[in-house]
């Protein structure tokens, strides 16, 4: 096998800034921040916009779209009905 080809693969923590909530795991992901974890060590960290703490659909509190509505409505606007 060819040396120094594939990227190194270490712990990396994973920070969701807007709602607190952060993990540890592997990854080839690199960054110049650091931060210190539970177990006393520093790793990298790598914030992200969303995570499973943050996305409406794994909180619960995504919106039901009305469709039902929407189609009415286009119906309405351009004079054509349902056959």
């Amino acid at each position: 096998m060819k040396k120094n080809l594939h990227p190194a693969y270490r712990p990396v923590v994973f920070r969701d800034p807007s709602v607190g909530y952060a993990f540890l795991t592997r990854s080839t992901l690199t960054s110049d921040k650091t931060v210190e974890w539970e177990d006393g060590k520093t790793y990298p960290v790598i914030d992200v916009d969303v995570s499973s703490a943050s996305h409406p659909f794994y909180t619960g509190k995504g919106r039901i779209l009305d469709t039902a509505g929407r189609v009415e409505r286009f119906m309405e606007r351009y004079g054509r009905t349902a056959s």
